[in-house]
């Protein structure tokens, strides 16, 4: 696979994603549930606005203009703050759509995820760091999406921390 062709995949996985978490946000019923599937969705467009960028300069001078890649997704330590009013505020007949959303984004994260895994084992040097930067950042989608999820099936966990022990 050239850079290029990786880029242009890269590009439809952060668009299909995008659109998922853009959907789930307009058919939410809450406005937290809202507010963090559009949370989601502005930063997979800008994952796709930076990849976009990336594409231009590739094409026009074979060289990738690496900068820093930033997601407004906080990570694993901050984002249960910013989630704790969806926890509290989601009504339970809400629960479901919620958790049916959750669970097709999970499934969509985890597999770009696997994709920018296997293109930093494909690449190397600039094109690598490209897609590390953006394979750290899918990771982090994954932890906080399973975290809503396992918090909304009442697996016992929010965030990977144990919230009640039925042995205890």
């Amino acid at each position: 696979m050239t850079v290029q062709e990786a880029i242009k995949m890269a590009m439809e996985y952060e668009r299909k994603i995008r659109d998922l978490y853009g959907e789930a946000a307009r058919q939410a019923a809450s406005p937290e549930v809202k507010r963090f599937f559009q949370m989601l969705s502005d930063d997979e467009q800008r994952h796709f606005d930076y990849l976009t960028e990336q594409l231009g300069g590739w094409e026009t001078s074979r060289t990738l203009k690496l900068k820093p890649i930033h997601s407004i997704v906080p990570v694993m330590g901050d984002v249960e703050k910013q989630t704790l009013p969806v926890k509290k505020e989601l009504a339970e007949e809400d629960r479901g759509d919620v958790k049916q959303a959750l669970s097709k984004a999970l499934k969509a994260e985890v597999e770009t995820s696997d994709f920018y895994r296997r293109l930093t084992e494909e690449f190397s040097d600039d094109a690598k760091e490209l897609f590390a930067g953006f394979l750290a950042i899918e990771e982090n989608h994954v932890a906080a999406v399973q975290a809503e999820l396992d918090y909304l099936n009442k697996s016992g966990y929010f965030f990977d921390v144990r919230e009640f022990d039925m042995e205890g």
